[in-house]
């Protein structure tokens, strides 16, 4: 994909990778940056720098999303690129459990990380199968690919997300319709500022949002599926599906290692 004259939606646009995405998007020349968040207010500062749309909506909301989109298209037209990237972090938490973290959290977790991308998924697509093109970026984490030592319901809806953008990609790619899932390791935002520096995931450094949206820019020209801004995510899958039990008694000494509190 050219991300020039393109019509873009980001939700959790108003920081971090989102940020970042939004204002590397315009800077590539997109037609209209959709600037999507729950902080709507945040969510105007970072449109008015780029000549963008602001929306405050809850991706929990799946009538929200469908009115935000309803409205983008009926300004702007059919959305071309739809980049479901709003996420949270939270931590397992005492005892340190892979079942520590209460359902709420779970819950929450589900909902964002992968029924707002089913969401979005709904909204857009019925414009994007008429015309017979379209583009979904889902933003889910390397925890997906491998997962997050300390955060079992981070790791477990990560996997999720990528289930579901692999199903898009399996039913919709004969239909025009193009999937990317980016999937980091640490990024330099308020989510790790809130899990103390990235723990296990900034192991091989933690990268700036920019530099993220450098590998998505290259990544959508390209139209990859898997988007990895850490070049040493690709390594570590080739090992989980080579010899899984290996792969998990690594993972528990890496948990050891890294000084993650014991049952």
């Amino acid at each position: 994909m050219d991300i020039a004259g393109k019509l873009i939606v980001v939700t959790g646009g108003a920081n971090g990778i989102g940020r970042a995405l939004c204002e590397r998007f315009h800077a590539e020349g997109a037609r209209k940056v959709v600037v999507v968040d729950l902080e709507e207010s945040n969510a105007r500062v970072v449109a008015e720098t780029i000549d963008g749309d602001a929306y405050g909506v809850d991706v929990r909301d799946e009538s929200a999303i469908k009115a935000m989109v309803d409205q983008v298209e009926a300004e702007h037209g059919t959305i071309d690129l739809f980049c479901s990237n709003a996420g949270i972090i939270a931590l397992d938490g005492e005892p340190w459990w892979a079942t520590s973290a209460p359902n709420e959290t779970w819950q929450a977790m589900w909902d964002i990380h992968v029924m707002s991308h089913v969401y979005a998924a709904r909204a857009c697509l019925p414009g994007m199968l008429e015309r017979g093109s379209g583009y979904f970026l889902n933003t889910a984490s390397a925890a997906g690919l491998l997962n997050q030592i300390g955060d079992a319901a981070y790791s477990t809806t990560k996997h999720a997300a990528i289930g579901f953008a692999e199903s898009l990609a399996i039913t919709h790619g004969d239909d025009g319709i193009k999937v990317s899932a980016l999937c980091p390791q640490a990024v330099a935002t308020r989510m790790i500022g809130d899990s103390g520096g990235g723990g296990t995931a900034g192991v091989d450094g933690v990268l700036t949002p920019e530099a993220v949206a450098d590998a998505v820019v290259e990544g959508l020209a390209k139209e990859v599926f898997l988007i990895l801004p850490h070049k040493e995510v690709e390594e570590y899958r080739r090992r989980k599906t080579e010899d899984y039990d290996r792969w998990l008694g690594g993972m528990r000494k890496l948990r050891r290692t890294m000084g993650v509190p014991s049952t």
